[in-house]
Order: C-alpha cells, then structure tokens, then sequence
C-alpha cells in the first residue's frame, strides 16, 4: 500500500510540475489586453530611439559632413533606425491582437515596410531631409493611431544594450 501512496504522490508532483509548466490558454480580453500594453511598448521605444538618435542629431547637424563626432552619430543613428523599423514592426503585430488598434494601425504597414532600408542608409550617412521626415511621419502616425484607438503612445528610449541587442 505504502509503493501506491508513494506512487501516486510521485505521479501527483509530476502533474503539477506539467501543469505548471506548460502555458495556460488566456481569454481573448486578455489577449487583446496584452496587445495593446506590448503595442505601446514597442511603438514606444521606436518612437524614443527615433527621436534620441536619428531626429536631435540630425536638427543638431551631426549628420553634417565635418561634424564633430558624425560617425560615431551616424553608427548610432544607424543602429537606431533598424531597431525602430524592428519595433515598429512589431508594434504593428500586436495591433492585430486588438480590434479598434489593428483598423487604426492597418493602414501604417505600408509607410512601415517604407523604412526597412533607412537604417543602413543613416549608417552609411546617406540619409537626407526626406528619410529623416518618412520617420518623423511614421512614428507620428503610428502615436495618432494609437492615440484614437486608446492606447497612447509616450516615446520611450531605449538603452545602449537593447539598439545593439
């Protein structure tokens, strides 16, 4: 009696340890919840490390040829831009987790795929007025978007380690 008990408590741990383990099935609310949160989440960081890298140093006249410290702003810059293009993007998926996101955010994938090649063009130091405005213009809209399907967007800059990273 005392090999079943033994047994049955074994099998019992190995059950929870499964249950535990194994991921639970969320609620659409939930789903739609968490789209929204990680939407901001992304849209946020894009908007903060377009802004910090790519929009300053750019009005400062970094990108300038002869500028003090150009190449370093230019990798930087670089560096910034595909990682806004990589959260933007993703932005843009979790907006189809939510109804009213993924009709505001739906009609940005194209100005988004616009962007894929900006980063290296920054980095090359080949980016004029008109690329450094398609970002401006991207990112706004993606906060106007999120902003009327109630989520709005605040920019949030992103460390060293997560441009790199």
């Amino acid at each position: 009696m005392a090999a079943f008990a033994e047994a049955d408590a074994a099998a019992s741990a190995e059950d929870a340890e499964a249950a535990a383990a194994s991921p639970s099935a969320t609620s659409p609310e939930e789903k739609q919840k968490f789209a929204k949160t990680r939407f901001v989440a992304n849209a946020g960081l894009a908007a903060g490390a377009t802004y910090q890298w790519i929009v300053k140093p750019y009005k400062a006249g970094k990108f300038k040829k002869g500028a003090k410290g150009r190449t370093f702003a230019l990798v930087k810059a670089g560096l910034a831009g595909a990682f806004a293009y990589n959260r933007l993007k993703a932005a843009s998926e979790n907006a189809k987790g939510d109804p009213l996101l993924s009709k505001a955010v739906g009609p940005l994938t194209a100005g988004i795929d616009s962007l894929k090649g900006l980063g290296s063009k920054l980095r090359k130091g080949q980016a004029g007025d008109s690329d450094i405005g398609a970002f401006e213009d991207v990112i706004n809209s993606v906060k106007e978007a999120g902003k009327s399907a109630g989520a709005p967007v605040t920019d949030k800059i992103p460390s060293a380690g997560q441009l790199t990273g």
